[in-house]
């Protein structure tokens, strides 16, 4: 007898799948939003991403109103329109634009996981409501207006600091027109203090006044500046509009009225790079086969059970092999011994592959960084780059996952305790646009990930000030309590602590004291380990080692006596032998010397308190050498 299969099931396994693909699409998006940023204010972006974008937007409305998530659905929707225009050059894409695009990604985000928490879903209204407003022909008008500003009368002196201002690596220069109105004057917004907030970004090329052919008065700038457009977000609500300034080339006169075809100046980029409006190689929105097979890890988890069975029954023929020796010829002996050979290599190269199964860039993750960074800075004076490498390094897809959050609060605690002001850092004559480096790699069986600022750094000072005033340190004269030599690990341990925070009020980025105790204990549980390296004034860097996967782990066997102990090899530093006569008792404590040192030595029996067996030397003096593993607590 047949039976029916449970719609309830179904419809929940399908839910699976469409959060499955809901992921795989935004992480596209990410990526792409990322590529198509430094079109900002251009009249051209690259088609390819585009297509990306709009083919991601297109199956994301799809799928979500397959499923009945009405919000995803519409959000989907307004990107994908303002998508369009944006293909069909309408529109410039504008920061205003590309604020909404993300705005409107933040909400699918947030919209698809409050569908699978079930939870409410939230408010999207301002959301849709950016992304009408940058779609609409009103817009466009403004947006195309805005976006052809006048030719600047440059002077020869003016060209030549022009020319002196872009020779500073990273520097653009960007054009921009203030048009005053008693709203912002009332405000104290007026031309003195634009020219001030300029100036502040860099070199002042060029200030002059104009007057419309409405018989307004405006006024325009020419600066150059290393700092990301990102700066500029928000200016535009104090009568600023910008964009990048064109410089002309050599010995073309300032003065001539230019056009396309005239010789001497390049002529305007053409839009994308197709040869007609409807390319024939334009990307289809119907998704295309694909190589990859999503499958859940609890599945993968089985698997990998599976296979250390296997490892365990070959090991177990391995040592019936060996007591065979003594009954079997060695020709009758030899093909099993070959077989077995042949077995374990095979049974690696399978271990390995099922491994790598389980393995997913880092990228992933670093991605999203980036947004996290974009979002804080975004209301506070500071400019910030982040750089990115070893995003192809791959990491067990667990060990990701469950490093998300701590990730997320180191790049925060960079952003709100680490890096400055630009002002703080003109002050110091360090570059404006502060640098968060996020960097992966591998080393061994452990994947090394680097999270480092070229900020303040860690005051040791102060951060031993606020423990002692919170009873985290044993009490101190105040004259002596700076000068202690307390080295980076001690500092570590303090801001590990829970409850220990330099903010006295908590923001959105850190300030409630509970961050760091998360991010060592889930470091820890992952059998990895965080360090810490700073300067005063220059940087703070932390490092943390994580295994590759936690699925199966080589492990070195002890015997002792009866017992069979297994040590992990990711925590063994090296293995040694010393004679017993090498042993010397320091304060009841056995130490050995050890390269120019002496370190002390535990034995198994006392650390489990188990009886003397054979494996103790009654004899010390006439006893075969010892061995000895230094774990990674012996690490100097």
């Amino acid at each position: 007898m047949s039976t029916q299969p449970d719609p309830k099931n179904f419809f929940a396994d399908f839910l699976e799948d469409y959060f499955a693909e809901c992921e795989d699409h935004l992480t596209v998006v990410r990526r792409e939003l990322l590529a198509i940023e430094p079109f900002v204010g251009k009249t051209a972006i690259e088609r390819s991403v585009l297509n990306e974008l709009f083919r991601s937007f297109h199956s994301l409305k799809g799928l979500s109103g397959m499923v009945g998530v009405k919000e995803a659905e519409e959000l989907a929707h307004e990107m994908e329109s303002y998508l369009r225009v944006l293909r069909d050059q309408e529109v410039m894409l504008s920061p205003q634009g590309f604020d909404a695009l993300l705005g409107g990604t933040k909400g699918l985000e947030q919209t698809i996981a409050a569908h699978r928490q079930q939870t409410p879903s939230p408010d999207i209204k301002q959301s849709v409501a950016a992304l009408k407003a940058v779609t609409s022909p009103t817009e466009k008008a403004s947006e195309v207006a805005d976006s052809t500003p006048p030719v600047l009368q440059l002077k020869a002196e003016e060209i030549s600091r022009l020319q002196r201002g872009l020779a500073t690596p990273g520097a653009q220069p960007w054009q921009f027109i203030f048009i005053p109105t008693p709203e912002l004057s009332h405000q104290g917004i007026n031309v003195n203090q634009i020219r001030d907030r300029l100036q502040n970004l860099g070199p002042l090329i060029y200030a002059a006044p104009r007057m419309t052919p409405e018989g307004k008065i405006q006024f325009d700038f020419l600066i150059v500046t290393a700092v990301n457009a990102n700066t500029f977000i928000g200016w535009e609500n104090d009568g600023l509009t910008w964009t990048p300034y064109l410089v002309p080339e050599a010995n073309t006169p300032q003065t001539a009225e230019t056009t396309p075809e005239d010789p001497q100046v390049d002529s305007p980029p053409e839009p994308f790079s197709s040869p007609t409006p409807d390319s024939p190689t334009a990307a289809p929105l119907i998704s295309q086969s694909s190589n990859l097979v999503r499958v859940d890890l609890p599945k993968l988890d089985e698997l990998m059970r599976m296979m250390g069975d296997l490892v365990i029954t070959r090991s177990r023929l391995s040592n019936h092999l060996t007591q065979l020796q003594q009954k079997l010829t060695p020709p009758d002996l030899r093909p099993l011994t070959e077989i077995n050979q042949i077995l374990e290599r095979q049974l690696r190269d399978l271990r390995e592959g099922v491994m790598r199964v389980r393995l997913v860039p880092i990228g992933e993750i670093f991605a999203r960084m980036q947004f996290v960074v974009r979002d804080l800075v975004r209301e506070t004076p500071k400019q910030i780059r982040v750089e990115l490498s070893g995003q192809e390094t791959e990491i067990d897809k667990f060990v990701v996952e469950r490093m998300m959050d701590p990730l997320l609060h180191l790049v925060r605690n960079a952003v709100s305790h680490g890096l400055e002001t630009i002002e703080e850092r003109q002050n110091v004559g360090k570059p404006l646009e502060g640098t968060l480096s996020l960097r992966a790699r591998t080393s061994g069986e452990m994947v090394i990930i680097e999270i480092e600022d070229d900020g303040i750094g860690i005051n040791p000072a102060q951060i031993l000030e606020k423990a002692s005033s919170r009873g985290l340190l044993p009490q101190r004269e105040p004259r002596n309590l700076h000068s202690q030599n307390y080295d980076s690990t001690t500092l570590l341990e303090i801001l590990c602590t829970p409850g220990f925070s330099t903010r006295e009020v908590a923001d959105l980025a850190s300030g409630r004291g509970v961050g760091m105790a998360i991010v060592k204990k889930t470091i820890q549980e992952l059998g990895g380990a965080l360090t810490l390296e700073t300067i005063t004034g220059q940087k703070t860097k932390f490092v943390i080692e994580l295994p590759l996967t936690l699925a199966i782990a080589d492990a070195l066997l002890l015997s002792l006596g009866p017992e069979t102990y297994a040590i992990p090899q990711n925590s063994v530093r090296e293995a040694i032998t010393f004679p017993a006569t090498a042993i010397t008792l320091f304060d009841q404590t056995p130490m050995i010397p050890y390269r120019g040192k002496v370190i002390p030595l535990l034995r198994l029996e006392s650390l489990f308190n188990l009886p003397p067996g054979k494996s103790t030397p009654s004899n010390p003096p006439q006893s075969p050498p010892i061995p000895l593993l230094l774990t990674s607590r012996h690490r100097q």
